[in-house]
């Protein structure tokens, strides 16, 4: 099985400032938690039992939030707020958290890199710091993903979901071809293709599984007109060679979200807050009076 996850969250954050201007975008909240907790929270719920953090320049905060802060702990267990110690438990994840930094921009390819000592000789999941699978991150994707990459000996396992044909200039898009015993075999990746090169609508979502030959290829990778290393370049070169790539399909309730810009990061917001067990419902109720052009509680005389 695959016990090890790399999760890069060294972005700037540039398409949500200035929200990200003095804190990880990773960090903004969604409801009532962080988005990379949601991201760890699903990768040890597959189980993932340590994770590295691929950093940059004012990522700190990511570090401090997943340390314990036994003052904080002090002052809820003095004032008896169980509640408030309840929403702390993830310090008590059964997860060992590693820190590396990203010291330049150079791109996911480069930022995974960084993680190859972590790895060593063994698989390793890849995670997307600011994109979270399922309300709530209930999702199964990772667990199946090691299932089919252990059970194929695949050198890379991609999660991808369909999207609208719009939507294709947005995201990695694979042309797959589906083998003998229902799994979908991977012959090329596209980075960001127009409409009508793209080889089909589906879209890499943020979760992959790697064999150490990862490591290599991104090595081989020349940058960009950016300057950056493409991991997309890297699995493609995987194909190319004749390497195991395959697909997974993620399920329809586990739908990716991608925050990397406010429309999405809003409408991302607001699905998760519907769904809260404790204030979803009042919400709803508000946001229902709001839209039907009724006052809220707040602005009423």
């Amino acid at each position: 099985m695959i016990r090890s996850a790399i999760v890069p969250v060294a972005g700037h954050g540039t398409r949500l400032l200035p929200a990200t201007k003095s804190q990880p975008k990773e960090m903004l909240p969604v409801a009532r938690k962080p988005i990379v907790q949601y991201v760890v929270e699903e990768l040890v719920a597959n189980g993932i039992e340590q994770i590295l953090f691929v950093t940059g320049r004012s990522k700190s905060s990511i570090e401090n939030h997943f340390d314990s802060d036994p003052e904080l702990t002090r002052v809820l267990k003095d004032g008896n707020k169980k509640d408030l110690l309840a929403e702390l438990e993830f310090e008590e994840l059964d997860a060992n958290f590693f820190y590396t930094r990203q010291r330049f921009q150079r791109g996911l390819g480069d930022a995974i890199l960084c993680g190859e000592n972590f790895a060593g000789e063994s698989p390793v999941i890849v995670a997307l710091g600011d994109s979270i699978l399922g309300i709530n991150a209930e999702s199964k994707a990772v667990q199946r993903m090691t299932e089919l990459f252990m059970d194929k000996r695949a050198s890379c396992v991609i999660a991808v979901e369909e999207v609208p044909r719009e939507d294709v200039v947005h995201y990695g898009i694979v042309d797959v071809a589906e083998n003998s015993d229902g799994t979908l075999r991977v012959a090329k990746i596209v980075e960001k293709p127009t409409v009508e090169e793209a080889p089909s609508c589906l879209a890499v979502a943020g979760r992959y599984a790697f064999s150490p030959l990862i490591f290599d290829m991104i090595r081989r990778v020349k940058p960009d007109k950016r300057g950056e290393i493409q991991l997309t370049s890297a699995i493609q070169m995987l194909c190319e060679e004749g390497k195991r790539v395959l697909a997974l399909k993620l399920r329809p309730e586990e739908r990716r979200y991608d925050i990397g810009n406010f429309p999405s990061y809003f409408e991302t917001f607001v699905e998760f807050a519907l769904a809260d067990p404790l204030y979803g419902k009042d919400f709803r109720a508000y946001l229902e009076r709001l839209l039907c052009g009724g006052s809220s509680p707040s602005s009423s005389s």
